[in-house]
């Protein structure tokens, strides 16, 4: 169970992040579609809290005012360990300034953030496949690199509990 403060993509960005979703998925590559409940949406998280208050959290977001959208362009292919393959994007300068004050934020309500979020860890990146096997990533890297570069507009915010698919949208972009 976890909750991520996530941004969230314009819809042309969406649709080609479904699209190669559904190529993956075509090709017999489980991917966020089909993973757990199945109602994941692309994103890009910006902390990942293991233990929290909703309403705090929330909240303090929100005190962060509007950075406003912006674009990032995914230009890579990534994978972590345990199988997760990704896009990764080029970093806008005050894109790591901005994911640190959200961390810190989230911290200050005594929120538990994910290791892979603290400062210095995190690594911005779009989810495609959740439990990739080694043997299925030229299939992965085909697929992905058919749609790269791909230029991403982040529009809006929300938080999203990962367990259940539920989305609790943000009046701002931190």
């Amino acid at each position: 169970m976890a909750l991520g403060v996530c941004l969230l993509f314009d819809r042309a960005t969406e649709r080609a992040l479904r699209g190669l979703w559904d190529r993956l998925e075509a090709r017999g590559i489980p991917t966020l579609r089909s993973h757990t409940h199945g109602l994941h949406v692309p994103h890009m998280s910006y902390v990942v809290l293991l233990r929290w208050d909703l309403d705090a959290v929330r909240a303090a977001v929100h005190g962060l005012g509007d950075g406003g959208p912006f674009e990032v362009t995914f230009d890579a292919l990534g994978t972590f360990r345990r199988g997760r393959a990704c896009l990764v994007p080029a970093v806008p300068p005050d894109l790591v300034t901005r994911q640190q004050a959200v961390v810190e934020a989230a911290r200050a309500t005594g929120a538990l953030v994910h290791m892979h979020y603290e400062r210095g860890r995190w690594l911005p990146h779009a989810s495609l496949a959740p439990r990739a096997q080694a043997g299925w990533l030229p299939t992965v890297a085909t697929a992905v690199y058919e749609v790269l570069p791909l230029t991403a507009r982040v529009e809006r915010a929300a938080l999203i509990d990962s367990s259940t698919g539920r989305v609790w949208p943000l009046s701002t972009v931190p």
